[in-house]
């Protein structure tokens, strides 16, 4: 076995909201882990040096919402692009969602994902499909899947709109203690629909998705789950002000400890969590340019009260993690008619910087809290135990990065196979220019 050489980062200021520190740090990676953590200078005797002055250290991003398109849909984005991609945007896990082809549903398409020939630059944690080929009719093995490596179940895309089924899924993932991850749609309400439902569809003469149809499956679910017993809800790119309300209801129950008489016999330890993509905080319909498809995705862009409540919510503790839903397309998916162009956008190389371009510079939500929506907190949401902070003993995953630095996106230039963004041609603040995974450079500017 080839021995790493241990490597000092050196210089830079560490951010590690999990071990609460926010000040100069040195850090030492060796054999994979985390060594040592000490104030400036206190390290001595490394292989390598990296120079971090003027740069944050933080843990490796954690990404828990990708669509890396493998296994048969490599024309769009391959593990090894996606991942090359996520590694320049400083994530060094990532979860990818099971709407392939196949659908992502066995023990065997699991272990295939995980092959090294799939040539992956980061780590890589699949999620499962919740139900057979993600029909939503029954349930797949929940426990094989979760011994072959699988961190949770989704039938991301597909939402599990009968109320039994769910039930279900959220009491198997209760006694697995796996998250049951949720594309919260009512698609009874959104069928033929290709944006928000407002001024600006009406305008364009385009079907809109009602806001009702998110917020009604959260509702649901987390009524659910605060029935049964140690569940995991998670709700995926949540985008809209009254989806916010029943996550903050169960985040307040959960605060209070133990439930009124009602839940008294079920909802004990029930987890209820949510993430936020970039374009959701960055952009609202108003923003479209007349019938751009790259700017639609699904969850569309929503109105500018949306995304308030969405700040609000990044800012105070409600939002768990910023997930990318990075969705690479190939050209000729989206440049059609807006209604009949796919829904999705790429988001790995863009979404630090705009975190710090839009959440701190402009409505300064702090740097310290920024990280923790990148790191320990998507590590909570699948308990990615040993990562998302740079403790003594974790991972030797770490991103670092320059939070000052100016710079425009140019999707060309971009290390996936794709180029679907409403973001080419932006004008940033915040990059990326080292990210280490298991201790050895993935990435460097």
């Amino acid at each position: 076995m080839t021995r790493t050489p241990s490597l000092l980062i050196k210089g830079g200021h560490l951010i590690d909201p999990a071990a609460h520190i926010d000040a100069p740090m040195d850090v030492l990676l060796k054999d994979g882990r985390v060594a040592e953590v000490a104030p400036p200078n206190k390290i001595k005797g490394a292989d390598e040096k990296f120079d971090a002055r003027d740069l944050i250290v933080a843990p490796g991003f954690i990404d828990l919402h990708v669509h890396l398109r493998e296994p048969g849909q490599s024309y769009k984005e391959t593990i090894a692009t996606g991942t090359a991609a996520a590694a320049a945007g400083g994530f060094t896990s990532v979860c990818s969602m099971p709407n392939t082809a196949p659908v992502v549903d066995s023990a065997e398409l699991i272990a295939w994902l995980r092959q090294p020939e799939r040539a992956a630059a980061i780590n890589v944690f699949p999620i499962a499909a919740a139900t057979v080929a993600s029909e939503g009719k029954a349930l797949t093995d929940f426990r094989d899947l979760k011994s072959a490596g699988a961190v949770a179940v989704t039938d991301d895309g597909k939402p599990i709109l009968a109320d039994v089924l769910m039930r279900d899924a959220l009491t198997l993932g209760a006694e697995l203690n796996l998250p049951v991850v949720q594309h919260a749609e009512d698609t009874h309400m959104t069928a033929h629909c290709s944006m928000h439902e407002g001024a600006k569809s009406f305008r364009l003469g385009l079907r809109g998705m009602a806001a009702a149809a998110e917020a009604s499956i959260v509702e649901r679910d987390v009524q659910l789950a605060m029935r049964i017993a140690n569940s995991r809800l998670h709700v995926a790119h949540l985008s809209t002000a009254d989806a916010l309300k029943p996550v903050r209801r169960a985040r307040r129950a959960q605060a209070r400890g133990p439930q009124p008489a009602r839940f008294s016999r079920d909802g004990v330890g029930a987890r209820v969590t949510c993430e936020v993509t970039p374009h959701h905080f960055s952009l609202t319909d108003h923003d479209i340019p007349d019938y751009d498809s790259n700017f639609k995705m699904n969850p569309p862009l929503r109105s500018p009260a949306d995304l308030e409540a969405i700040l609000v919510a990044l800012a105070d503790g409600t939002v768990d993690a910023i997930a990318t839903d990075h969705a690479p397309h190939a050209a000729h998916e989206k440049q059609v008619e807006f209604e009949r162009a796919a829904f999705g956008i790429t988001g790995f190389e863009t979404a630090l910087a705009l975190a710090i371009s839009k959440l701190h510079r402009e409505h300064r939500i702090p740097l310290a809290r920024i990280v923790e929506l990148f790191t320990a907190g998507p590590a909570r949401c699948f308990d990615l135990r040993g990562r998302g902070s740079l403790a003594r003993g974790s991972f030797a995953d770490v991103a670092i990065f320059d939070p000052k630095k100016k710079w425009t996106f140019d999707a060309s230039k971009s290390l996936s196979k794709s180029r679907n963004t409403p973001f080419d041609g932006w004008q940033l603040t915040g990059k990326v220019v080292a990210t280490i995974v298991g201790g050895s450079f993935v990435y460097r500017l």
